[in-house]
Formats: C-alpha cells, structure tokens, sequence
C-alpha cells in the first residue's frame, strides 16, 4: 500500500474510488437535470455545449485511467511516473532507501518529501500502520489538497 514515492495508496482520493464516484455523480445529476438530452438546444445559449461529446469521452476518459486503480506498486497511479521508474531502474521498492532522496528534484516536483522523511524518521512498518488507522477513520490525502 506504499508508493515508491512513499505516498500511501490507500490514503489517495483515486484508490479511494473518488474520481469514479465523483464522475457518477456528475452524470446523475446530468441526467436528472435531462441536460444531456438537450445539448444542442443549450448550445443556443452556451456555446461550450456544442462540445458536450468530447465532455462525455473526457469522463470516460478518466473512469478508464483512474476508476480502479490498484496502487503504485501494481501498476496502478500515474502511467507516466518518473518516481516508478527511477526506484525500478535502481532496484528500490521505495525513495526512502536511495541516497539521493534529500536532493532529488522528481521527489519535489511530486511533493512527496515529507512521507518519505517520516518513513525514514519512524520505520515503514510504524508509518504505514499510523496511515492505515487514519484511513480507517476516514481520511483522504485528497481531502487537505482541496480545502
């Protein structure tokens, strides 16, 4: 449940089923609303409705990527992440256990620093155990990104 980058999966909003659960909602209320039937006629008065189908595939979009994801170290989270392949090409399951972790520049573009000096400072165990009981009582890293 610990990213290489020391991130902990089952805190993340996308491991959570949010995107996915934040996405049905959108088209519930959509539907409810019957605004995808009417786009054209929106469109009269709102231009950006004519766009309603890249909307639509932009969604799915995001369903398909990020609706299930199965954490980092199986090939869930970013397809792109520098941080994957850098602790796969030196051999690391974690940034913790490379020398270059106080200075590396793909740790702050991610700003996973802080996880990762607690790991070092408390023990992977200890850590993920403190992160599994905030989670159990409901907590998402998403939720302190987007107050």
């Amino acid at each position: 449940m610990i990213g290489h980058c020391g991130l902990y999966c089952g805190a993340c909003g996308i491991y959570q089923g949010r995107m996915k659960q934040a996405v049905e909602n959108l088209r519930k209320i959509i539907s409810y609303y019957g605004f995808d039937k009417i786009t054209a006629e929106l469109a009269k008065w709102e231009p950006a409705f004519q766009h309603y189908l890249e909307f639509e595939n932009v969604l799915n979009g995001l369903v398909k990527l990020f609706g299930e994801c199965l954490g980092c170290i199986e090939g869930g989270g970013d397809p792109n992440c520098a941080i994957r392949e850098c602790c796969r090409q030196k051999g690391y399951a974690i940034c913790v256990e490379c020398a270059e972790m106080e200075t590396c520049e793909k740790l702050q573009q991610y700003k996973a620093k802080e996880g990762l000096q607690k790991i070092k400072a408390m023990g992977v165990g200890k850590w993920a155990e403190e992160m599994r009981k905030k989670v159990d009582a409901d907590y998402c890293s998403l939720d302190e990104k987007i107050k």
